[in-house]
């Protein structure tokens, strides 16, 4: 890459946030990406977007008005698409109902942000967000141990094997599960149809983390979903973002191992894969310091292993989510960190990225893990950070360029799906040697 081509692109682009007062960002100009811009050959940067005002609870105390602060400036750095979160318990509290004004108010979301050429993934079954499980309050499926946050998304019976249950009360369960889901992707998709600038669904926020299941049943569930999605919004794009599933067949526990859903080569054979790259829950940070390539080239990494799965350096790969994520940085190490690894991604060829996110959580708003509350490009009050202005930099020097896919071969995919028999994989990838320690 022409990095100093990037450095004066990049300057220049400070000097515009630096003109803008108090966060307000008026100077700065809006992406000009396309609306509904689906080419996955060439690179777009978008944003994970938590609303400053209330998080996501605030579709159910809805206000429009920061909502359209937030995507003024949210546009203003550069992003050309979001990826949102309607949570599912909050738009479908029973499983004959999904809520008429959550979806007025999905609506309106999706309008403000076409005004300002802001695409939008709209995920689904969320499902897993920030730490919380947020599931809706049907009766669980047989087996699911009475926890509703276990409560698996299948259909079919034999995916649960025996219950104690009398079978035609097994049925009756994982019959208003299906119609359910079904109910709720149809729902969606009629509401965000008539919208030009959507790209597709993702089935959820990091489903593998919320759901095990057998990757068998998982990909058989994941296949039907795909194709109602396929019926009910054609030409778009759909995909899975998934956080474990590229790096282990088992969730390890001192119980034991869970499965985790969803196979590699189930995962790859769609068209779009997605990755979510954080060096602090992938583990980078047991291999190296923050600036070294354990972290620096995380994502760079897990495309290449994704590609090793699918067989082909060609395969569009999909950075859904990823943020530097190491709580000792400074804010201008955080910048630092990711024009490094947003730079070595796109030399390995990765085609979208979607950073985790933009703004700063509330400081009112309890209950949440530490790192969850600083992983913004904007602080919660709408303060630009240093990696917003790296973001900007980066999206404004590489929107709308050609991919470059690698030609190199690549090594197999690893025969150890355990955790540290992927990371050696990765490892030897990146050709480092973690000093012992």
């Amino acid at each position: 890459m022409d990095r100093r081509r990037f450095l004066t692109h990049g300057a220049a682009a400070t000097g515009v946030i630096a003109a803008s007062q108090n966060g307000v960002l008026q100077a700065l100009s809006k992406p000009e990406a396309a609306t509904t811009n689906l080419d996955l050959t060439r690179h777009r940067f978008g944003v994970n977007y938590t609303p400053s005002h209330n998080w996501w609870y605030c579709w159910n105390d809805w206000d429009a008005d920061p909502i359209k602060r937030d995507l003024d400036a949210i546009a203003a750095l550069g992003a050309d698409h979001l990826r949102i979160f309607p949570i599912w318990p909050f738009f479908q509290p029973n499983p004959k109902l999904v809520s008429p004004p959550h979806l007025e108010r999905l609506d309106q979301l999706l309008t403000l942000m076409g005004e300002r050429k802001l695409d939008a993934l709209v995920t689904v079954f969320t499902g897993g967000l920030s730490a919380f499980a947020f599931m809706p309050p049907f009766p669980p499926p047989p087996q699911a141990g009475g926890n509703i946050s276990a409560a698996c998304f299948l259909t079919s019976s034999r995916m649960w094997g025996a219950s104690h249950l009398p079978e035609a009360m097994v049925q009756a369960i994982l019959k208003m599960w299906g119609d359910a889901e079904e109910l709720f992707v149809r729902e969606l998709a009629r509401t965000i149809k008539p919208h030009p600038n959507v790209i597709g669904f993702d089935l959820g926020s990091e489903i593998d983390n919320c759901w095990s299941a057998p990757t068998q049943d998982g990909d058989a569930w994941m296949a039907h979903m795909f194709a109602l999605m396929d019926d009910v919004l054609p030409e778009h794009v759909h995909v899975n973002g998934v956080l474990n599933s590229w790096f282990e067949d088992q969730k390890y526990t001192p119980e034991g191992g869970l499965p985790t859903t969803f196979s590699p080569q189930a995962l790859t054979a769609t068209k779009f894969p997605v990755m979510h790259c954080y060096p602090f829950w992938n583990g980078s940070v047991k291999y190296g310091g923050a600036m070294d390539p354990p972290s620096t080239k995380l994502m760079a990494a897990t495309a290449a292993l994704i590609r090793s799965f699918a067989g082909t350096q060609q395969k569009p790969v999909w950075a859904g989510e990823f943020n530097t994520c190491i709580q000792e940085l400074p804010e201008k190490g955080h910048a630092q960190l990711l024009e490094k690894a947003v730079i070595a991604a796109i030399d390995q060829g990765v085609s979208w990225f979607s950073y985790w996110d933009t703004h700063d959580l509330d400081p009112k708003l309890f209950f949440f893990p530490p790192l969850e509350y600083n992983l913004g490009l904007l602080t919660n009050d709408g303060r630009v950070k240093e990696q917003g202005r790296v973001f900007k930099q980066l999206a404004d020097t590489y929107r709308g360029k050609p991919v470059l896919f690698p030609k190199a071969s690549l090594p197999a995919s690893p025969t150890d799906r355990s955790q540290d028999g992927t990371w050696k994989w990765l490892l030897d990838w990146m050709g480092w040697k973690p000093t012992a320690g």
